[in-house]
């Protein structure tokens, strides 16, 4: 069977880049490979799926269409593009090539055009040919043998539309109606102006009616008000728009089969370009796990397929070759099998104790933990391996026998517990820990290559693999080719023969110090080294320890109220039954979808997803919750359901069985604000604001009888902080009076006294003070409080007024930004902003919100920091049996016995107000209770 696959270049390469703009991708040097990624995954599943037998890549040119003789404004309110995703376009180039796929365009025609004369021609030929786009213009072109193919995209499978699909979806009889549709309703996109008044809903109704836009305007005099009047006045517009929408059949291109024909892709080319953007897991796709970065970047690329510059990269016109490109020279990548190294198996007690005495004369040691599972409270050790010069490491071996392992462990004391050396590791809170429980602990200065790497880079990857073959163009032992599984310590490290496991174990320590020796001037140039030593190392020790002690939980609590909530759960069903007069299933996303705007009607305008079914996300129905009890009918039952599933009855599933207690893993590295996050549980997403919600809270409980959970929250500690780097005097006076905030902007913003405020003006000062640290605007804000723009422009006019320094901070923030790429926190962190200067709107505004809100939301994090710091050191100074468990956001938990509560107080009070020293004054409130909630 002949399979031809047309796939819509820029189309797909938009989508790409934007589908990970939330998380993008970029190289250690600093390139967006969001785009490249996204189109290379979505080539390649293509490949492996639908085994296309023949395939072309179809873009546009810079040159003019007849659209655009025909209506000269023709796309002319598209934004510019992003100046990362013009930078990755030859980059795709390339990589389209290396596959050996045709690029083909044609001057004075789009790849709409070029897509359906070649879909048309291959129809004849006997193809079954598939328009891979998620443009919604394409539906005109389906037959019987031409398909759209919309790939696969946030979790949503890839779905295929037929002339079946396309009729159901356009509600028409035939499929060419889709173009009498388009050009009634428009195109914002493309700035086709349609006819005024008429959407999607109505144009499908006008078309099921008079079959054609020509028909409408013939019969206008049928129509009613405003319609007739648009339908007439605008006739001449709307039958432009139909032509506008219409794909040209007739682009002068031919089917060159034999041109089309699949192929193996190029390895020459595609290896040493994967390798410049660092897409290790796709190499190891195409080429198998022999992959590895090479040492030097041998396609750097300048310019385009012409010699071009990057800004003025044009598409190739029509067909090129793969011998269009110079073939570059690739130098192969250092690892284990052609680096000098000399990794020692340290097997026997004389052996142990010589590499001790080594170990002890040395000012600093770098040290790594092999496991059986990557769980460090639930895990055996296997061995240590050690390095104190480049291209030198120990392992040794540690056995099953847990008494054994132990007292090997014991030996290396004197040099692990020598606080005078200092240690070096790679995520080494885990191995502080893992030894912790072989009654070990670390002390000394630590050095995380791990955590440098997150200073000197917050958004890019932290793990060792990626920073070895980054930075030292080196690539490690592959751990899925060692034990066959993905990921350090999956499997059974017992199972590898110990030379194997020692060059493996060994190089781990052996890389991490030559990352050291990177990172430490690394992190002197982008003055982290402050941070790195007074903040994130030291909180190493104090985050091993809370994830140590771990937490008990209440089971007979959570088995109680995991009852409560399916009986509730089990009401709001029949209650929602009861009022849609149906029975269906809530937690189906289509059946509640045609409930809610078919069956009740509830929103005339509701909006679809690409997949074509309603979208009933929870802003969604937030936002109808007024209208409708039964919608916030639906809104309980899901909030009922979460809480159940994900804590509730997760819980106790969690349990240690080893301690009886939960024991949460902290990770430093993750959120590019410097803010802790947890798995295991997710402790930063356990609900506050309902009633329901804050019950989970109960299940957390002291260790015993004798003990009290003592709970400290700093008190609106963001808009503290604001006030703080702003110098907003009004602002800072409000805080120094102690007055509550969001009354005082309300007295402020309304001018009125403090006593004249209501509710709803604190409410709508509340929303402006959180608003304004995340960039909200007048829009944004309307949409929020639900009140009229205007109002809500006004609002935030009057606030700005009443609040000049706040104002003048975003404005210095940004130009800051402008200058110099990035923002800092309080403490020096800094927040890389690549799109700052972009000019495409859309993108420049998201770094601008974040250039506002990450020196606040990161200082807030800095500080408690500070504080679990300050607090875990003086509990230990005065040899406290309190002990730090939980750290939520804003709030530090603690497990206290009964006689120390009134002595931890003012500890825990004086560190956390005075952890960074402010003009502001930094309120924390602390409580006490027999558990979380009741502390809180």
């Amino acid at each position: 069977m002949k399979k031809l696959f047309l796939l819509d270049g820029m189309a797909l390469i938009y989508r790409a880049h934007f589908a990970l703009s939330k998380a993008p991708r970029f190289t250690s040097g600093g390139l967006n490979t969001s785009a490249m990624l996204g189109f290379t995954n979505t080539l390649l599943e293509v490949l492996r799926k639908e085994k296309p037998t023949h395939m072309a890549v179809v873009f546009d040119t810079e040159a003019p269409t007849e659209r655009h003789t025909d209506f000269e404004a023709y796309k002319a309110h598209r934004e510019a593009m992003p100046e990362d995703l013009a930078a990755a376009i030859p980059y795709i180039y390339k990589i389209i090539l290396g596959f050996n796929i045709p690029v083909i365009t044609s001057d004075g025609f789009e790849a709409d055009d070029i897509i359906g004369t070649l879909a048309k021609k291959a129809e004849a030929k006997g193809y079954d040919v598939y328009c891979m786009t998620p443009d919604k213009d394409f539906a005109q072109l389906v037959s019987e043998k031409i398909k759209i193919y919309k790939p696969a995209r946030l979790g949503n499978e890839m779905e295929i539309l037929g002339v079946k699909e396309v009729l159901a979806k356009w509600e028409v009889e035939r499929v060419e109606q889709v173009i009498d549709i388009l050009g009634l309703w428009g195109d914002a996109v493309d700035n086709i102006p349609g006819i005024p008044g008429i959407g999607e809903k109505t144009a499908k109704l006008l078309i099921k009616q008079y079959g054609s836009v020509e028909n409408i305007i013939a019969n206008s005099h049928e129509l009613k008000g405003k319609q007739r009047e648009n339908v007439e006045q605008f006739a001449e517009q709307g039958l432009l728009s139909k032509k506008l929408a219409t794909i040209n059949l007739n682009a002068p291109v031919e089917l060159d089969e034999a041109g089309l024909e699949m192929c193996a892709p190029s390895k020459d080319l595609l290896e040493p370009l994967f390798a410049e953007l660092e897409f290790r897991t796709l190499g190891k796709r195409v080429f198998g796990e022999d992959f590895s970065i090479t040492e030097t970047r041998a396609v750097s690329i300048q310019t385009d397929l012409f010699g071009e510059p990057v800004p003025d990269a044009r598409p190739v016109t029509m067909q090129l070759e793969i011998t269009d490109i110079d073939e570059p020279n690739i130098v192969p990548g250092k690892n284990i099998s052609n680096t000098p190294h000399e990794y020692y198996l340290v097997d026997t007690a004389e052996k142990r104790a010589d590499l001790i005495k080594t170990l002890k004369q040395q000012k600093s040691i770098c040290f790594d933990t092999e496991t059986t599972g990557t769980d460090a409270n639930d895990c055996e050790l296997v061995g240590l391996s050690f390095a104190i010069k480049h291209g030198e490491a120990w392992y040794i071996p540690v056995p099953p026998d847990q008494k054994e392992a132990k007292a090997i462990v014991d030996e290396f004391k004197s040099v692990l517990e020598d606080a005078s050396i200092s240690k070096t590791g790679q995520n080494i809170k885990y191995d502080v820990l893992v030894l912790k429980w072989y009654g070990l602990e670390i002390k000394g200065e630590l050095f995380d290559t791990m955590l440098a790497h997150y200073i000197i880079d917050p958004d890019t990857r932290h793990n060792m693999d990626v920073l070895s073959e980054n930075y030292l163009g080196y690539s490690p032992v592959s751990i899925t080719t060692l034990i066959g599984a993905k990921g350090k310590g999956q499997g059974n490290m017992r199972d590898v023969e110990f030379e194997k496991i020692k060059d493996y174990a060994a190089e781990d320590a052996d890389i991490t110090l030559q990352l050291k020796s990177v990172f430490e001037p690394k992190l002197k140039e982008v003055e982290g080294d402050k941070l790195a030593n007074d903040i994130e190392y030291p909180l190493i020790y104090v985050l091993a320890d809370m994830e140590f002690e771990g937490v008990r939980i209440d089971h007979d609590m959570l088995k109680g109220f995991s009852k409560e909530l399916e009986s509730d759960i089990i009401k709001f069903e029949k209650t929602v039954y009861e009022k849609a007069g149906v029975r269906f299933n809530i937690a189906s996303p289509k059946q509640l979808g045609e409930v809610l705007f078919e069956k009740l009607m509830l929103d005339p305008k509701a909006k679809k997803t690409k997949t074509g079914q309603y979208q009933t996300g929870e802003d969604v129905l937030l936002s109808l919750a007024s209208k409708s009890d039964i919608v916030r009918d639906i809104l309980d039952y899901r909030q009922l359901q979460k809480l159940k599933s994900t804590y509730v009855d997760a819980l106790p599933q969690m349990v240690n069985p080893k301690t009886g207690r939960v024991h949460t893993s902290y990770n430093q590295a993750i959120a590019a604000t410097g803010r802790l996050s947890s798995i295991n549980p997710n402790l930063q997403n356990i609900p506050i604001r309902t009633e329901r919600g804050r019950e989970i809270r109960k299940a957390f409980i002291p260790r015993d009888q004798n003990h009290t959970i003592v709970s400290a929250d700093y008190s609106q500690i963001e808009l503290r902080i604001i006030a703080e780097i702003s110098k907003d005097k009004n602002m800072m006076d409000a805080f120094r009076q102690n007055l509550d905030i969001h009354t005082a902007t309300a007295a402020k913003v309304y001018g009125k006294q403090l006593h004249e405020v209501d509710s709803s003006e604190r409410r709508n000062a509340k929303a402006v003070n959180f608003g304004i640290i995340y960039g909200q605007s007048a829009f944004g804000l309307s949409q929020n409080l639900g009140i009229p723009r205007k109002e809500a422009a006004e609002i935030i006019e009057n606030y700005f007024a009443q609040y000049p320094g706040i104002k003048q901070y975003m404005s210095d923030t940004m130009n800051f930004a402008r200058e110099n790429g990035y923002v800092c926190t309080l403490k020096g962190r800094r927040r890389y902003l690549r799109d700052i200067n972009s000019a495409n709107a859309t993108v420049r505004g998201f770094a601008e919100r974040n250039a506002i809100n990450a020196p606040i939301q990161g200082s807030a994090a800095d500080m408690i920091k500070v504080a679990m710091i300050n607090i875990h050191r003086e509990m230990k100074a005065q040899k406290l049996d309190a002990r730090m468990t939980m750290q939520v956001h804003d709030e530090l938990v603690f497990d206290v016995p009964n006689h120390e509560v009134e002595k931890i107080k003012p500890i825990i009070m004086e560190n956390m107000k005075n952890a960074i020293k402010t003009e502001v004054p930094i309120m924390v409130e602390i409580g006490t209770g027999s558990n979380w909630l009741e502390a809180h």
